[in-house]
């Protein structure tokens, strides 16, 4: 079993979950079953961590690459809180900054998995 604590991906992860949650505390309170339940920061740091728990390099690499795509998901979801004008262009621009670095991460660690 790997410690997912010491990793940095996963520590990223949890930075970003929590300047999510911090932002979409501002959201208007209708969007409280739109787009804010659609957020899924939480994941990213989730996944690493159920990953490490799993025997093979193979499995953990499909968890590593699930936390990826939350990644892409998040930022997707960034954009369209900018369109609507729920975040300002400074908020968008800090936080897709810091989930382009976890998708660089992410991706170099992948790579260094072998199964």
């Amino acid at each position: 079993m790997r410690n997912f604590k010491e990793l940095l991906i996963w520590k990223k992860g949890i930075e970003i979950a929590i300047d999510i949650y911090k932002l979409t505390s501002t959201f208007p309170a209708s969007e409280k079953f739109g787009l804010i339940s659609q957020i899924c920061a939480v994941s990213i740091s989730s996944n690493i961590a159920e990953g490490s728990s799993r025997k093979s390099e193979k499995d953990y690499h499909r968890f590593i690459e699930i936390a990826l795509g939350s990644c892409f998901e998040l930022e997707t979801q960034l954009v369209i809180a900018k369109a609507v004008n729920f975040i300002t262009n400074e908020q968008y621009l800090s936080l897709s900054g810091k989930i382009i670095e976890e998708q660089k991460m992410l991706s170099s660690f992948m790579h260094t998995l072998k199964y």
